[in-house]
């Protein structure tokens, strides 16, 4: 009887499968950019070819580029398979853009000990990190409201996030209904949400995360480089690397790897530089400080314009972000690391350069000119006229007054080839 019993229960296993739930697992960390968007785009196609669950994005972010937030909203708005947002691990944050993609996501949970918030669009200028003009707040608080209420949760507190900087953490934002769980760790998460009704593409739909598989998506090297190319941080570093690489080699000519390093890098920055919004102001700082550097290397001021250079570069590099939806700590930040940056780049080449036209102007000193000042002894004397032993080579000579052999005499002057000079008395 045994045998025939576990025939029919094999065929029975093949025909009808028993397993747990599959799901793919994306993480958000650090500043939101194309990177991450190819990331999260990738990560979707993976879960539909592998058939998955649900798709589960982590987020520990301190925000991101708008053009960047809004496409992912877009992904997970379009996608065949659930999405859930969690923001973990303990202590993690999803401020600015990432409560964009936090409220975005069909099921939002939290991790105890993480915030949400803080989503008011801001820009660095002259007066610091400020709130960027209204038309602006009231677009993205228009667009967060319609994410909230398309997920139904609640509007109001969402658009409070981008008008007033609202920040909550995880307990505040279950008990005002902005997510819809809290959970220790994935595990819990997937315990939790497995037969979950939620609302999905139009319908009810029943969540399916019992003894879960996950495949882990992890980003490939052209994300990885696009990710720090992206940084606006390391654009504008990279920028100020490349043009004081380019005037160094134009300068002092013959080695080309200034000019080969900074060609690249310049072209890197470039790339960089594109895919977020630069503020005009910084932009045409970094300009006049390149002319500022190019007038010091016709007309040498002695530091006068180099200082000035070196000002206009530290303050465009501070001022190139125009990235409303990055969050008033990252801009902090980047202030004190892109201006420490600049102002040591700056001051490494400012010295470099000072350095070279040095020695362009001791260069331009030959023959007689470069002896103007010295001393030398009179080894032959013909009254007035006499010949002079400079550093180790004879001139010829000429004083007002007579000189004798052995008399101690310094070079006042030229006249074509011969020295004019004065006897030390």
């Amino acid at each position: 009887m045994r045998k025939p019993i576990l025939i029919l229960v094999f065929i029975l296993i093949s025909i009808f499968p028993v397993s747990g739930s599959l799901i793919v697992q994306v993480n958000i960390h650090g500043v939101i950019n194309p990177a991450t968007v190819i990331s999260v785009e990738r990560a979707m196609a993976l879960a539909e070819q592998k058939n998955a669950d649900a798709i589960l994005i982590v987020l520990n972010t301190p925000g991101g580029l708008v053009d960047s937030t809004i496409k992912i909203i877009q992904l997970i708005d379009s996608s065949p398979i659930p999405v859930i947002t969690y923001v973990a691990p303990s202590g993690a944050i999803s401020a600015s853009a990432g409560s964009f993609i936090l409220l975005s996501g069909h099921v939002a949970v939290m991790s105890p000990g993480t915030s949400v918030g803080a989503a008011t669009p801001v820009q660095i200028g002259a007066g610091g990190v400020t709130p960027v003009e209204n038309k602006t707040i009231n677009y993205m608080a228009s667009y967060i409201r319609g994410i909230a209420e398309s997920r139904g949760r609640p509007t109001d507190i969402a658009e409070r996030f981008v008008t007033e900087s609202l920040s909550l953490t995880a307990r505040e934002a279950l008990r005002l209904g902005v997510i819809d769980f809290m959970a220790n760790s994935t595990s819990e998460l997937f315990e939790k949400t497995d037969g979950m009704r939620i609302r999905f593409r139009g319908g009810e739909y029943v969540l399916r995360t019992s003894s879960p598989s996950i495949i882990r998506y992890n980003p490939g090297i052209e994300e990885k480089i696009l990710n720090v190319l992206s940084n606006p941080q390391i654009a504008a570093i990279l920028l100020l690397i490349g043009i004081y690489g380019l005037i160094f080699g134009i300068t002092s000519p013959g080695t080309y790897i200034p000019e080969t390093i900074g060609a690249i890098c310049i072209v890197l920055a470039l790339y960089g530089l594109g895919t977020f919004e630069v503020n005009i102001l910084g932009i045409a700082l970094i300009i006049l400080g390149v002319i500022f550097t190019i007038a010091e290397l016709l007309t040498p001021t002695y530091g006068g314009l180099t200082t000035a250079a070196i000002v206009c570069f530290i303050l465009g590099a501070i001022l190139l972000p125009k990235e409303p939806l990055l969050s008033r700590s990252f801009y902090v930040g980047f202030a004190f690391a892109v201006g420490g940056a600049a102002g040591v780049i700056a001051i490494f080449f400012g010295y470099a350069l000072f350095k070279i036209l040095q020695a362009k102007k001791m260069r331009r000193k030959v023959g007689g000119e470069e002896l103007i000042g010295r001393t030398g002894v009179v080894v032959e004397s013909d009254g007035n006229t006499c010949l002079i032993k400079i550093r180790g080579e004879i001139w010829k000579g000429r004083s007002e007054e007579i000189l004798e052999e052995g008399d101690e005499v310094i070079v006042t002057g030229r006249d074509g080839l011969t020295l004019l000079v004065k006897k030390i008395r």
